[in-house]
């Protein structure tokens, strides 16, 4: 059994179409509302938290959808292939409208971009596992990401040469023209659907690929129905997601507010440390697939979780920042990967091969509602309580410890890899 390296990177052209718009999203549409519009902090946070609301409903519904999907061009491209087309087209709208300086035009037209990439965002992440069999789906989500990822480095590079800005008297940033960008990620978006639609029969390798067939946990079986102990499982899985994103977010989201507030550091000095904790993430993924291959999953996981809680301790009792600060974070960006890196084929391992669209959603709502939950809860503590922005890492500390407690009643879902993996099937991580 060997991958078929070319048609898993034809697929992984659908992610980096993805994370190309999201870089872009979140980067570009918080400057388009607050220089160009005005809008308060406030209202942009509220406009930015759309897309994890919508995300909690949408990405399940159209993920069993496209399950029960039927038609020549495939299950998964009809909603990947129409939907970056509508994207696209109103993404070349939304930079006009910028231009015009209409904002009730912008928001409807950003709302319905959102719908747009809500439909087909889990069918995009269903298509490998769809003509992968399971013991080759750790190297070929590998493949998938590596892919994905020149989507949000072509983004971030045309960014620098095409978003043009300068100072303004009064200390805020004036912006040029928004059309080039939006144009430049566009034009990335159609193009690597177009190949990768032009160049996949998706029916024709689905029959190939004969995945239905390498089944091997009998409580999987087509409609979504579990054996007890299976569905157990897969609750406290997805309850976990919610419990350590809940964490994570939560941190993240107050991040350069709490540096300010109880170490004086500023915004741009506090990034650099969850810039250590990115880099720490992505050096640690083959190292991390080593280790998994030898405990397993669930262990690598607890593992992480057991990190990541001792580390947001420790940055609660640090009384200053330093040298100290830094290896902490590099420690967080490495116990972050080791969830990540096991959680996501965890969940699809207990669904029947039908049914991968569907739990791919499943996985999807339950991080993107605790992105939803998190900045209010955090927020209200730190509002509320009087120890202010303090309460921020003992916050972390108890959603990351009931995570674990969850985690521990995981029971299916622990699929290890076969001896002798390649480097690439150790890079078994999610799109998030």
């Amino acid at each position: 059994m060997k991958l078929n390296t070319k048609q898993t990177v034809l697929i992984g052209l659908s992610f980096a179409s993805i994370l190309a718009f999201w870089q872009l999203y979140d980067q570009v549409i918080p400057v388009i509302l607050e220089n160009h519009f005005g809008c308060s902090t406030g209202v942009t946070n509220a406009i930015m938290a759309i897309d994890n609301v919508l995300a909690v409903f949408m990405l399940p519904l159209f993920g069993m959808i496209s399950d029960r999907t039927k038609t020549r061009l495939g299950r998964r491209t009809p909603y990947i292939l129409f939907g970056t087309a509508a994207a696209v087209a109103l993404m070349i709208v939304i930079a006009v409208i910028t231009e015009v300086g209409n904002f009730a035009g912008f928001f409807v037209c950003l709302m319905l971009l959102l719908v747009v990439m809500s439909v087909y965002r889990s069918p995009a992440v269903s298509y490998m596992p769809d003509v992968t069999p399971k013991p080759l789906r750790s190297k070929g989500n590998a493949v998938i990401n590596l892919v994905g990822y020149i989507g949000g480095i072509f983004t971030t590079i045309v960014m620098a040469f095409l978003v043009k800005s300068t100072p303004a008297p009064d200390g805020t940033m004036v912006y040029g023209s928004f059309i080039p960008i939006f144009a430049a990620v566009a034009a990335f978006m159609l193009i690597t659907v177009l190949i990768m639609a032009f160049t996949l029969n998706e029916n024709k390798i689905v029959r190939e690929a004969n995945v239905g067939s390498d089944e091997d946990d009998s409580a999987a079986v087509p409609g979504g129905k579990l054996e007890k102990p299976v569905l157990k499982s897969l609750i406290f899985i997805l309850l976990s997601v919610f419990l350590w994103f809940t964490a994570y977010n939560g941190v993240t989201t107050s991040f350069s507010r709490y540096f300010e507030n109880v170490y004086g550091v500023g915004a741009g000095s506090s990034s650099l440390y969850l810039t250590v904790a990115t880099v720490a993430a992505i050096a640690s993924f083959v190292p991390l697939g080593i280790i998994s291959s030898k405990l397993g999953r669930k262990k690598t996981i607890l593992l992480g979780i057991l990190v990541m809680t001792l580390c947001y301790g420790a940055i609660f009792l640090l009384p200053k920042t330093g040298v100290i600060m830094y290896i902490i974070f590099a420690v967080v960006g490495v116990g972050w990967a080791a969830i990540n890196v096991n959680s996501f084929p965890m969940v699809v391992e207990m669904c029947h091969s039908s049914d991968v669209g569907k739990y791919t959603g499943y996985y999807y709502a339950f991080s993107m509602a605790a992105q939803i939950f998190t900045p209010l809860l955090s927020g209200i503590l730190i509002t509320r309580l009087s120890a202010g922005y303090r309460v921020l890492f003992p916050y972390a500390v108890v959603f990351s410890a009931l995570s674990f407690v969850t985690m521990c009643f995981v029971r299916h879902g622990d699929s290890k890899p076969e001896e002798k993996k390649s480097l690439l099937e150790h890079f078994d991580v999610d799109v998030d």
